[in-house]
């Protein structure tokens, strides 16, 4: 099946980046790469990121070296990548750099801040975030919620 041309909104900006079909951009990407069907909500600043098909990023959030898996939903708020960098508790040869990664099917809720080298993985809620951050170096995998 054909998908729908990207869509950039009036407000949108887009900088040396690449945007698939069926993509809705209200906020502002730089330097990133957008897969299909994936919105970017109005206020948001996505740099130097990679955001995987059929994904959601809400309103008024802020990514920055952040790899999102397909299937995933940032909601309104969510910031990545922010703060010291600090090596990873789980897979430092993995999550390094200061990147931040989010498997598929995931969701982190509202505003949230997420630290440099980090992974999210599944269905998570605001229990999981203590002062509603996930600090650098952490790892927050939801078991039961592989593939």
């Amino acid at each position: 099946d054909a998908l729908a041309p990207q869509y950039i909104s009036a407000d949108g900006v887009v900088e040396r980046s690449l945007i698939a079909e069926g993509s809705q951009i209200y906020g502002q990407v730089y330097n990133s790469i957008i897969g299909c069907n994936v919105e970017i909500g109005e206020g948001t600043v996505v740099h130097n990121s990679i955001i995987m098909n059929d994904t959601i990023i809400g309103k008024n959030c802020e990514l920055n070296k952040t790899i999102i898996a397909e299937n995933t939903v940032l909601s309104d708020g969510v910031r990545t990548g922010i703060g010291d960098e600090v090596e990873n508790d789980t897979a430092p040869h993995i999550y390094n750099h200061g990147l931040v990664c989010t498997g598929e099917h995931t969701t982190v809720p509202a505003g949230v801040t997420v630290g440099k080298n980090t992974v999210i993985f599944g269905q998570t809620s605001s229990e999981d975030y203590p002062d509603n951050v996930l600090a650098s170096g952490k790892s927050l995998v939801k078991e039961g919620d592989k593939a």
